[in-house]
């Protein structure tokens, strides 16, 4: 569609992002989004870092609406009244990130000659996401906002071109090609249609039930109990409402996990690309080998939020945020981007703080709708920073090991995007 790298940017890492963050979520469009930018000509560390900014405005309705249902789940908020709130406020980030995410690779001259492309893929996803959070459901947001943008930038671009194309110095001389025929096309895509079949039928909570059902024998009971810890800590007011002893069960849902139908789409789409059995497995031990590290990291991140959750440090946290009384509002988001880049996960860092944001809210007099959606909303913008998402995002772009050289590149992006939520 075009050789501009300003535009290719904003079509990779920010329109298909937001589609991979809606349909999978979790890591996925980082590490996707990454190799396709690396496979068009960007430097990896420069591929790593603008994708970890672009997958901010969209990780609050990632994974089917996942950290929606969670937020409204241990709030006992409407979910429609929160993904209406969340959809309210996320729009006008939306808009600003993929003008955020062009200055960053340029400089402001050089953004301004693509205004007109940016608004366009900002302002449909945005409108689009603002819609189908406050008018349908919490589930689809990103998935039709990705593909809304997509599909409008194309168009766009059909009728509009910038006046100067823009390419990294190291560029070779633009080849204009004849173009792809449709089977083409349609091969190069066939993986991602896949995958995003196989992941919405493994978010279906009737498929997940019956998987669950089928493959993990404590299922039915939450999981297994863990020895010493199950519901051997109590959280008490003002952290929730009444006194409850905090269950700990190891929920071992291994099939109905999004990365199982992450796996069976690779073996579906691989097959169907003519890789045979003996290559794909080639191809799996590489990978583990690659990310062997990487996967302990993650491991190991998400074991810390487990650590701050059962060892109460999220309640002292929370509760230390609660003593800015009218400035609540403000640090009340920073709360949410502190449970993300603590656990990586909106959806966690919404079970974390979810209930202590309506009761917090309620103390001081604010709407708790607005509390808890603030909670979410500010979180997007932790993802950046957070030690699963940068490990991914490393080891997708073959640079394991400059971990805290993007984490140091990142972080003041996080920070100052967080406080405009705030």
């Amino acid at each position: 569609m075009t050789p501009d790298r300003r535009i290719q940017l904003l079509l990779v890492a920010f329109c298909f992002g937001a589609f991979l963050e809606g349909a999978a979520g979790f890591g996925t469009p980082v590490a996707i989004a990454g190799a396709l930018l690396i496979g068009l000509g960007f430097r990896p560390l420069q591929a790593a870092m603008l994708n970890l900014i672009a997958n901010t405005a969209p990780v609050a309705f990632g994974a089917i609406g996942a950290p929606i249902h969670a937020l409204a789940a241990v709030s006992a908020l409407p979910e429609a009244d929160l993904s209406a709130m969340i959809g309210r406020i996320l729009p006008l980030m939306s808009v600003l990130i993929p003008i955020w995410l062009v200055r960053t690779m340029v400089g402001w001259a050089e953004t301004m000659e693509v205004m007109p492309a940016i608004l366009v893929v900002g302002g449909s996803f945005a409108a689009t996401q603002f819609y189908w959070s406050n008018y349908r459901d919490s589930s689809l947001v990103d998935i039709i906002a990705g593909i809304v943008s997509l599909v409008t930038t194309a168009v766009f671009l059909r009728f509009w071109k910038p006046k100067r194309i823009w390419r990294f110095e190291e560029d070779a001389e633009i080849q204009i090609g004849e173009g792809h025929s449709g089977g083409k096309v349609l091969k190069a895509w066939m993986p991602f249609v896949i995958l995003s079949v196989v992941v919405l039928l493994w978010g279906l909570p009737s498929i997940k039930t019956a998987i669950n059902g089928a493959t993990t024998p404590a299922f039915r009971d939450g999981g297994w109990n863990v020895p010493y810890l199950h519901k051997a800590v109590v959280r008490g007011m003002p952290v929730v409402a009444k006194a409850v002893a905090e269950p700990a069960k190891f929920d071992f849902n291994w099939l109905s996990a999004t990365g199982s139908g992450c796996f069976l789409a690779a073996i579906v789409a691989g097959s169907l690309l003519g890789v045979g059995p003996r290559s794909l497995a080639k191809i799996f031990v590489g990978t583990m080998v690659k990310m062997r590290f990487a996967v302990i990291a993650i491991a190991c991140m998400l074991g810390l939020g487990f650590v701050t959750r059962y060892s109460g440090m999220d309640a002292v946290l929370g509760l230390a945020f609660t003593r800015t009384g009218w400035m609540y509002p403000f640090f009340g988001t920073f709360l949410g981007w502190l449970g993300v880049a603590l656990t990586g996960s909106d959806t966690s860092s919404n079970t974390l703080f979810g209930n202590l944001q309506r009761i917090t809210a309620e103390q001081l007099h604010i709407d708790p709708v607005l509390m808890c959606a603030a909670n979410s909303a500010g979180g997007v913008m932790g993802k950046m920073v957070d030690a699963q998402s940068i490990c991914i995002a490393t080891a997708a772009t073959d640079q394991v090991g400059s971990e805290g050289k993007i984490l140091r590149l990142v972080c003041w992006h996080s920070v100052v995007l967080a406080a405009l939520v705030g």
